[in-house]
């Protein structure tokens, strides 16, 4: 093991259930819908799997909290959120090396069959 390159690892928090009211349309703004996200981060928490030190590494009741409080706010695109998201993440934990929030609408109101929708952003 090279001392001067950091070991990685990948914390995933996948299918965050949401009811949310996000959307375009008045009606999701007053009805809204379901929601899902996805978060995957790569940062180095060798020192925590070492020590088994919670402390070492990044808590994802955090990153729960995080994805909670901007699901909260209202917007009309989910790519909006995807990247409040990404950027309070990184805000939050500067050892991020790379953030994916993946935010995806069920049952959109499209006219046609579709079952969801999602955006992915990555930092």
């Amino acid at each position: 093991m090279n001392e001067n390159i950091p070991e990685m690892g990948i914390i995933k928090l996948e299918g965050i259930k949401f009811r949310a009211n996000h959307g375009c349309m008045e009606e999701e703004a007053k009805i809204g819908g379901m929601y899902s996200v996805d978060v995957m981060l790569d940062t180095d928490f060798t020192e925590a799997a070492q020590k088994d030190d919670l402390s070492k590494t990044i808590d994802y009741c955090e990153v729960y909290e995080i994805v909670k409080a901007e699901m909260s706010i209202r917007s009309k695109l989910i790519e909006q959120v995807a990247q409040r998201i990404v950027d309070k993440l990184r805000e939050r934990f500067t050892g991020l090396q790379y953030t994916e929030v993946k935010v995806t609408k069920w049952n959109p109101p499209i006219n046609g069959d579709v079952e969801k929708v999602s955006v992915v952003v990555t930092s």
